[in-house]
């Protein structure tokens, strides 16, 4: 008599064992591109709050920093804090912020001179805006601004003459990111 030989498949305990190690190795996997995916979005965060710094820090920076108010008549040649603006209520003073019923949205008396910014914010509902105060986009209301301003020595240069200006921008995730720079007085000045 002949016996064919007896065929084997694969048992219940090996079938088990299979599907435990696939389904580890299968959540491991997930679990990296998980990570890796929900990470990949910080860029695009830090990129836009670098963005947002550094504009507003553009923008303070551009502004007049002189002896005189900017309106006044002697602001382009006043070589000093005090009487050398054409009115006397258009002298700068040392206290740094902005002048009274300035902001930087009227259209009327906006911001003049970088000390103006100082204390300024942007937060909320509304977003960042552009200098109009119109939203820029509501992708970036997540997103809030404060700006310090505040005089600073360098080497040969009074602190009276030189501004810090420092814009920090807080992204949705609460992460900050600061952006400083310096400001120097561009008015008219003696040589020694």
């Amino acid at each position: 008599m002949c016996t064919l030989p007896r065929q084997r498949g694969i048992s219940l305990i090996e079938l088990i064992m299979f599907i435990v190690v696939v389904g580890v190795a299968a959540a491991g996997l997930l679990l990296v591109m998980s990570v890796t995916g929900g990470r990949s979005a910080d860029p695009v965060i830090h990129k836009q709050a670098l963005a947002i710094a550094e504009s507003l820090l553009e923008e303070v920076a551009l502004m007049p920093f002189t002896y005189c108010d900017p309106d006044d008549a002697n602001a382009d040649t006043a070589m000093a804090q005090t009487g050398a603006c054409a009115l006397a209520a258009n002298e700068e003073s040392t206290v740094i912020g902005p002048e009274a019923g300035e902001t930087r949205y009227s259209a009327t008396t906006p911001f003049d001179n970088v000390s103006d910014y100082h204390g300024f914010s942007m937060s909320g509902a509304y977003g960042i805006r552009d200098i109009t105060n119109t939203p820029i986009s509501s992708a970036l209301d997540g997103y809030s601004v404060t700006v310090a301003v505040q005089a600073s020595a360098l080497p040969n240069v009074a602190a009276n003459d030189a501004l810090l200006i420092t814009v920090t921008v807080t992204d949705p995730t609460g992460q900050q990111m600061a952006v400083e720079g310096m400001r120097t007085r561009y008015a008219p000045r003696t040589l020694p």
